[in-house]
């Protein structure tokens, strides 16, 4: 006698079948959280154009958030990679073409949540030799890295790279809710920024990418959009 496969087993044969969604946020696709998210991705491209520190402002950005047990920032270094830097770049560090550089590129974790990527091109000779022991044996966020420098920032360029909201959405009707997840792309935004001792001597220039990942926390439940049937 033949059996007929159970509702169950045919529902886990159609979820293994189908595509897994790539990993990100779990907001719905509503008016709501695209407002929402517009918010969330300005208030932090502001506090760190504000900041001193990335470092310091993504560790509290995880912190408040719950997005980790511990909330301390880890770098994951890109070991063998290089990147020259730019002739501007050297003009923005004040070295000349033959001024050794070296180059930097890691992802800002915090717990599994990787918040953003940077290239860093820093000039080893205005650090101490610890400092420079640090940044290549080690996986400390360069930000702690050179702190006892006194470090203060100067934000060269800042490129949104996702817009939640179409184009004149603040005099258009709300758009109609897809009722599924909100769709959104690896990078939000990047800023450029160079790094100064205390002394106004420029040292690093970083070009931080921040990720989708800043806006994968919990958030309190949100009322159901009634164009959207019930799960």
């Amino acid at each position: 006698m033949r059996r007929t496969p159970s509702a169950a087993l045919l529902l886990a044969i159609a979820v293994a079948a189908s595509p897994a969604r790539a990993a990100g946020p779990d907001w719905p696709d509503t008016y709501l959280s695209r407002v929402e998210a517009v918010a969330v991705v300005q208030s932090l491209n502001a506090t760190l154009l504000a900041s001193r520190s990335a470092t310091a402002t993504l560790e509290g950005w995880c912190g408040t958030h719950r997005m980790a047990e511990a909330p301390r920032l880890v770098a994951r270094l890109d070991r063998g990679v290089d990147k020259p830097a730019s002739a501007e770049t050297r003009k923005r560090l004040a070295v000349g073409p033959d001024e050794p550089l070296r180059y930097r590129r890691v992802r800002l974790a915090c717990g599994e949540h990787v918040l953003s990527e940077a290239d860093n091109w820093y000039v080893p000779a205005r650090l101490t030799p610890e400092m420079n022991r640090v940044l290549e044996t080690s996986d400390t966020p360069f930000g702690r890295a050179v702190s006892a420098l006194g470090t203060t920032r100067q934000t060269v360029g800042s490129e949104p790279h996702w817009q939640p909201l179409p184009e004149g959405w603040d005099q258009a009707a709300p758009p109609a809710p897809s009722c599924g997840t909100l769709e959104v792309p690896e990078h939000l935004f990047s800023h450029r920024a160079v790094l100064f001792t205390g002394e106004r001597q420029p040292f690093s220039e970083v070009v931080e990418t921040y990720t989708r990942a800043v806006l994968d926390f919990r958030r309190a439940p949100r009322p159901a959009d009634p164009a959207c049937p019930k799960p």
